[in-house]
């Protein structure tokens, strides 16, 4: 009986902890819900745990292969109904994300601002919000766009949400992306939100970056500083 009461108190000091920690790393957050403030609270530990595991850590990279269809033929559409015409990106970097806001690694909103502003004028950060892995971005776009700025300050495009997995009714922009006929090489479709695409500045496909792979990292950082 002892034990179990020790137990129990153990246990309860350690929830209080738990809400103490959560309540501090979300001092500065606002209308998240209580989902949503776990998350980010526990987020560096989900990228330590992944990185220790190797789990959502894949990284693919090209060089040299053009795509066949051009990067720049490809428009979009914003989260607030604009079209977005691809060929004014050449010249520059892009880092193209399938974003969501009640994932685990939805902290990473805030190292894709950080990214985008270190290379403001050399790279150009695009979130693709989906509800494509366990329905973790419900949301209308008003409400993904208020929830981005509100919490993480973004400031970089927020495309209309869609389908990032492959489905008849995929975004156009991840098919190019994820069929080597379109892109020239790779065929990776996202593996779990906040995966990374880079295009460079000539329209080729460069990169793929897993979801546990930091935005901030070395590996993002070299890719978008090579030559």
């Amino acid at each position: 009986m002892k034990k179990l009461k020790r137990f129990a108190i153990v246990f309860f000091l350690f929830i209080a902890a738990f809400a103490v920690y959560v309540e501090i790393a979300n001092r500065n957050s606002k209308n998240m819900t209580y989902r949503q403030k776990i998350l980010k609270a526990v987020y560096p530990v989900l990228m330590w745990a992944s990185r220790f595991t190797g789990k959502n850590a894949q990284k693919h990279s090209n060089d040299t292969v053009r795509p066949p269809v051009p990067f720049y033929s490809l428009k979009g559409e914003s989260g607030n109904g604009d079209t977005i015409d691809f060929n004014s990106f050449q010249g520059k970097k892009v880092l193209l994300v399938n974003t969501a806001s009640n994932c685990g690694y939805t902290n990473q909103y805030d190292d894709l601002q950080q990214l985008s502003e270190q290379y403001k004028g050399k790279l150009l950060v695009i979130g693709f919000p989906a509800n494509d892995f366990k329905e973790q971005e419900k949301g209308t776009d008003e409400e993904i766009m208020q929830f981005c700025k509100l919490n993480y300050g973004v400031t970089f495009p927020l495309m209309k949400k869609s389908v990032v997995i492959r489905s008849a009714g995929q975004n156009p922009v991840f098919q190019w992306l994820t069929d080597s006929a379109k892109n020239g090489w790779n065929n990776k479709y996202p593996s779990w939100n906040f995966s990374k695409y880079l295009v460079n500045e000539n329209g080729i496909l460069t990169n793929y970056f897993d979801p546990s792979v930091s935005p901030l990292g070395k590996e993002i950082r070299e890719a978008i500083e090579k030559k």
